[in-house]
């Protein structure tokens, strides 16, 4: 049997950070579609953020991307994001845009160019200093693209380098957070492909390196709920990077193409005691042809649904099934939980915190599009790259 208030107060309790990036214009590497009334400035895109959690109570801190949020003063747009009930959650960095870093960062044969790389790293736990950030997360473009282009014992070594130097200037409550991704835009060997070179980057570190996993970086068929399931065992898991795809690195809204897989790895995410702070729920993705705070207040939601479903699991009866062997029983176990529509809950625990119970209808009645559209009028909105 269930303990619904339990569940109410886990959904209560749970917090999905939110991207400055998908405040911004996006599109595919062919066009960057403008919208109206999009953020020119850090502090449009904390507004925003600051919306969505308004209307959601559970996004309560954003991510900030370097250099596309750089402002003069960090100190005064963290207090900015907190006069906005909003807090700046992980700084990520950028090594991948600069014409510098063609062939590699961190990994790049030239020791200039990776002395290059590494300040701007240095640089990222200065700002999280001065905003008050504990989580500095990395995403490394580095790889080779052809055989034989580049030493790939040599890239490791230089990576570990840089990692254990950015590592050792992480101040108390910081913590590393290091992404992977199979491909692109490497396309012969990527320098952090998988979970595993990530995780043995991470060990070797201590215990404030983590790894990230985002949703979209692996490989048609890998079973993502493993991985997670492994990094919470291992106490390794720091963040998820939440997006859905149908063929590679997407970023999709989460749970549009496979809710079912986003039910599987909240399932696994439960078993494995990761529905903590311990664990950070991130959204990575690009709304390049729908709204933005519809999509990304429609992505929280779904975070939510999914995770609703996994809470609603019972956990004895699958323990059983699992222990006698009965394999469809097992299953049917997951699925009633999955079957379940948990709008009606999630409603309700809306409302017990004084919310409106459909965010997205609440959001398009409050007429906040059309002031920001006449408001936000010249300057230069923010997209990639800026």
């Amino acid at each position: 049997m269930t303990d619904l208030a339990a569940v109410k107060a886990a959904l209560r309790n749970q917090a999905v950070e939110t991207p400055s990036w998908a405040y911004g214009n996006s599109g595919t590497r062919f066009k960057v579609f403008a919208q109206p009334g999009v953020p020119r400035t850090p502090y449009e895109k904390l507004a925003d953020a600051a919306a969505v959690h308004t209307l959601t109570g559970v996004a309560p801190t954003v991510s900030l991307h370097i250099p596309w949020d750089r402002v003069d003063d960090y100190a005064a747009l963290a207090k900015y994001a907190d006069e906005l009930g909003v807090r700046v959650g992980a700084i990520n960095s950028n090594t991948f845009q600069d014409d510098d870093y063609r062939l590699g960062s961190v990994c790049h044969p030239d020791a200039a160019v990776r002395r290059k790389a590494v300040g701007h790293l240095l640089e990222c736990v200065d700002i999280m200093d001065a905003t008050g950030s504990g989580d500095l997360k990395l995403w490394f473009a580095d790889g080779t693209n052809y055989p034989g282009q580049d030493d790939i014992r040599g890239r490791q070594d230089r990576l570990a380098d840089a990692l254990a130097e950015v590592y050792a200037r992480l101040g108390d409550g910081q913590r590393m957070l290091l992404e992977y991704k199979f491909f692109e835009p490497a396309f012969y060997a990527t320098d952090v492909p998988d979970w595993g070179t990530a995780y043995a980057h991470c060990l070797k570190l201590g215990d404030r390196a983590q790894v990230v996993v985002d949703t979209g970086h692996h490989a048609p068929g890998t079973n993502i709920e493993f991985i997670v399931a492994t990094l919470l065992r291992e106490g390794r898991l720091g963040a998820f990077d939440f997006n859905s795809r149908f063929y590679a690195d997407d970023d999709l809204m989460v749970g549009s193409a496979d809710p079912f897989q986003l039910f599987r790895i909240m399932h696994e995410v439960l078993r494995g005691g990761g529905l903590t702070s311990a664990v950070a729920f991130m959204l990575d993705q690009c709304h390049n042809i729908e709204a933005k705070i519809p999509a990304i207040i429609r992505s929280v939601m779904n975070v939510q649904e999914a995770t609703a479903k996994a809470l609603l699991v019972d956990q004895k009866a699958l323990a059983v099934a699992q222990w006698e062997g009965d394999v469809l029983g097992a299953n049917a176990v997951l699925m009633d939980a999955y079957n379940t529509d948990v709008r009606p809950l999630l409603a309700e625990v809306r409302e017990d915190m004084g919310l409106d119970p459909d965010p997205v209808a609440a959001y398009h009645r409050s007429g906040r599009h059309r002031r920001v559209v006449a408001e936000r009028v010249g300057g230069t909105q923010a997209g990639w790259g800026a």
